[in-house]
């Protein structure tokens, strides 16, 4: 719990925006109710506005609004088949298997790609969790269509927080062609785990088995590697169970009473976009809360029924974890490897811009790649979570990311200060600088060649890994007096990457990062 209190929150925009969520999802539920529509209707048209308002994590405003624009093409095919095929369970369960491949394999179109694809499974989702009847379409049409509006409204007219505060772009998946891509490889896996899970669950009960496929999609989502999968997959059953507890002691009793059960879904609404950038966990708690009120809304709440969830979301997380390991696998060290060579090269790209910069080029900028460094190291610390997890029993590999992740955010905080100095036009233009931003940019090269070389991918760099420069010593005497700021960190980026270089030296089958 303090974790989530005392996690940065930048110009509070985890507060703003779950804030407006709450907003627009109650906007969305009262014009349903206003418009005369059924409690399933409301239901549907709510979570439609919460979908719309937590997915839609384009660049810019204006790619946001046509991503936003688009849910109704994605979603409104996928509520009409989940109608169509309600009374026909062989129907049913391969269309919504069809649904789960497509909607992950949209993600290699980027952000909205995730976004059309995590809506068009959440519609066909929730006609299985409210039992939706073809008779019914209709009515889920106008309220998905009212929930949009109203999610757009809140968003983009009444509280543009985007507008102040852009969101940074992701960083570009890892390349791949094949079955190497990762979208491809991740939607085979994840259809390969959702079958499973739906066949399981049905075993379980003929009418919940719909959170098992649940599980397995959502333990996916943002996840690269076998161990990024299985942590989330920990993560979502204990957020599960502790949620289930809470939902005995607060759910069950209000007996589904309108009035608390509608201030109480506002509350996770809340919590599930305050947590979701800080603790997977917590979010699924607030999920799983979220879930029980409802299903006290629809006048099925019972202790066997929160039991029955935990049960289909063991399976679930079960099936997403025996996917992962087995289905075109990706490992850890893989996975981290790859994003760290990524975060070096940006290093590198920095170091060079603002040697050019610092030589008097008018054109040189290394603001982007300080900034692309950020979001790499975002990239990098999602990757190595499993090893630095509380609960991961190998410690000396827990020691050797720590120590990765450390340097590298030291990495960043020097080049931050170097492309702070370079966009000074007065910083100093010392033949010095010249030499420094080469040595760095030798590291980093020197460092990236040895990263290949011990893959066996670049056995022609590791070749001519004798013929780096040598390192400058770093006593009093080494370091020029009087030196310029920017001399200052290029000598520290320097130090840093030698220090790099023995975590990242381990070959593969060593215990730096292999899972």
């Amino acid at each position: 719990m303090k974790r989530i209190f005392v996690a940065p929150d930048p110009g509070h925009l985890r507060l703003r925006n779950a804030t407006r969520a709450v907003i627009g999802v109650a906007l969305a539920v009262t014009v349903a109710e206003l418009a005369g529509l059924s409690l399933t209707a409301s239901i549907t048209g709510g979570l439609a506005a919460l979908l719309a308002l937590f997915t839609v994590i384009d660049a810019t405003v204006r790619a946001q609004r046509v991503t936003t624009a688009l849910l109704p093409a994605a979603g409104f095919p996928a509520l009409a088949l989940a109608t169509t095929l309600h009374g026909l369970p062989l129907g049913r369960d391969a269309a919504f298997l069809a649904v789960v491949f497509c909607g992950v394999y949209a993600r290699r179109w980027g952000p909205r790609g995730h976004a059309l694809g995590i809506f068009a499974f959440m519609q066909y989702f929730v006609v299985q969790f409210l039992h939706a009847t073809p008779a019914q379409l209709p009515e889920l049409y106008v309220a998905v269509g009212l929930g949009l509006a109203a999610a757009g409204l809140v968003r983009y007219v009444l509280w543009p927080i985007e507008r102040r505060t852009p969101p940074a772009a992701a960083p570009a998946p890892l390349p791949g062609s094949g079955l190497a891509r990762p979208t491809t490889r991740q939607a085979f896996q994840v259809t390969v785990a959702c079958a499973f899970a739906l066949a399981v669950g049905q075993v379980l009960s003929e009418d919940r088995w719909y959170w098992a496929v649940g599980t397995a999609w959502w333990i996916f989502v943002n996840t690269a590697s076998r161990g990024e999968t299985l942590v989330r997959g920990f993560r979502r059953v204990l957020g599960t169970v502790v949620g289930i507890g809470v939902g005995l002691l607060v759910a069950l009793p209000l007996h589904g009473s309108a009035a608390p059960t509608a201030l109480l879904v506002a509350l996770c609404v809340f919590a599930i976009f305050y947590t979701a950038p800080v603790s997977y966990s917590w979010m699924m708690l607030a999920v799983t809360l979220m879930a029980g009120l409802l299903y006290g809304l629809l006048g099925v709440l019972t202790p066997g029924l929160l039991v029955l969830r935990l049960a289909e979301t063991g399976v679930g997380a079960l099936f997403a974890g025996l996917a992962v390991t087995f289905v075109l696998p990706v490992t850890t060290h893989a996975n981290n490897d790859a994003w760290i060579q990524r975060a070096l090269d940006a290093v590198r790209r920095c170091t060079a811009e603002a040697a050019e910069r610092l030589a008097g080029s008018a054109t040189a900028d290394p603001t982007p790649h300080a900034a692309e460094l950020e979001l790499l190291l975002g990239r990098v610390r999602l990757s190595l979570g499993p090893l630095v997890h509380p609960l991961s029993p190998l410690r000396a590999r827990k020691a050797r990311a720590l120590q990765v992740l450390a340097l590298l955010d030291d990495c960043a905080r020097e080049v931050r200060g170097l492309a702070a100095v370079a966009a000074d036009p007065d910083a100093s233009h010392d033949a010095r600088l010249a030499a420094a931003c080469w040595r760095v940019e030798a590291a980093v090269e020197a460092l990236m060649r040895r990263e290949r070389a011990l893959e066996g991918l670049d056995t022609a760099g590791a070749a001519k890994e004798t013929e780096a420069p040598d390192r400058p010593a770093y006593g009093p005497s080494a370091e020029p007096v009087g030196a310029a700021p920017a001399l200052a960190h290029l000598q520290g980026l320097e130090r840093l990457l030698v220090q790099l270089d023995g975590p990242l030296r381990t070959a593969p089958r060593s215990p730096l990062v292999r899972s």
